[in-house]
């Protein structure tokens, strides 16, 4: 998976909005101001930055050499995921999922609703 496929992805998702954090040389995803993937280069290698529960996170890391704790944001629910490595795109589609309807639980319902409809 290339970083402008996942662009692309994340962008497709309703009221998604992307801004570039220049400290960080990262693409930021956001809805409504609540940031669900951050798209950036680690290690010399293309990946994203989603948000899941603490324990996926430890199982992922557990799993997969190509999930590592998120080095700017919170380590206990955010991973760094490679894109050119061992998990399937269907997988990190999975967790770019899973990262937005956590990003949307945190909005208020009345805007929740209308990203839904």
């Amino acid at each position: 998976m290339t970083s402008s496929d996942l662009l692309q992805y994340c962008m497709a998702k309703a009221g998604a909005a992307q801004s570039v954090h220049s400290d960080w040389k990262a693409t930021q995803i956001k809805v409504a101001d609540v940031l669900f993937a951050m798209v950036k280069e680690a290690e010399g290698r293309p990946a994203v930055a989603l948000k899941t529960t603490p324990a996926l996170a430890e199982l992922l890391r557990q799993q997969h050499s190509d999930v590592r704790p998120s080095r700017h944001l919170n380590k206990h629910c955010w991973s760094t995921v490679y894109l050119d490595g061992s998990l399937p795109d269907s997988q990190i589609y999975y967790l770019v999922d899973a990262s937005y309807q956590q990003a949307l639980t945190l909005l208020p319902e009345g805007l929740r609703q209308q990203l839904s409809s």
